[in-house]
């Protein structure tokens, strides 16, 4: 089972943009989901996760208070609302699910999440 990104692409700076996250086959809707991001020539980063149930989410503080995560899992997506963006967003974003079902904690580091899709590339040009 894996995951599939869309959205993304060349933005400007201070504009929006909405990422989404299904799987290929299969569900998550039992697992938590995470956003991460990796920019040229540094290392991947976590940027924001949602619990299975869609109750509770934890930022990263770089993007706090300009995007927001949700899900529906009724449609079996989850989202990444992107505003105010800043070229420093510039990056490859990833969805994930978490490698346990149910957890209750939300998790940043990434061995902790064992499916990824194949990542799409957000632009932000200044």
């Amino acid at each position: 089972v894996q995951l599939q990104a869309f959205g993304g692409g060349l933005v400007q700076a201070g504009g929006s943009t909405r990422l989404s996250c299904a799987p290929s086959g299969g569900t998550f809707s039992r697992r938590n989901m995470a956003w991460f991001r990796q920019a040229p020539g540094r290392e991947r980063e976590f940027v924001v996760a949602i619990s299975w149930a869609g109750g509770n989410t934890y930022y990263a503080d770089s993007v706090k208070g300009r995007f927001t995560i949700s899900r529906d899992n009724a449609k079996n997506t989850v989202y990444l609302e992107m505003n105010s963006l800043k070229p420093e967003d510039t990056a490859v974003y990833y969805c994930a699910a978490d490698r346990n079902m149910y957890r209750s904690t939300m998790e940043r580091s990434i061995p902790e999440y064992h499916y990824w899709g194949q990542g799409t590339l957000v632009t932000v040009s200044s």
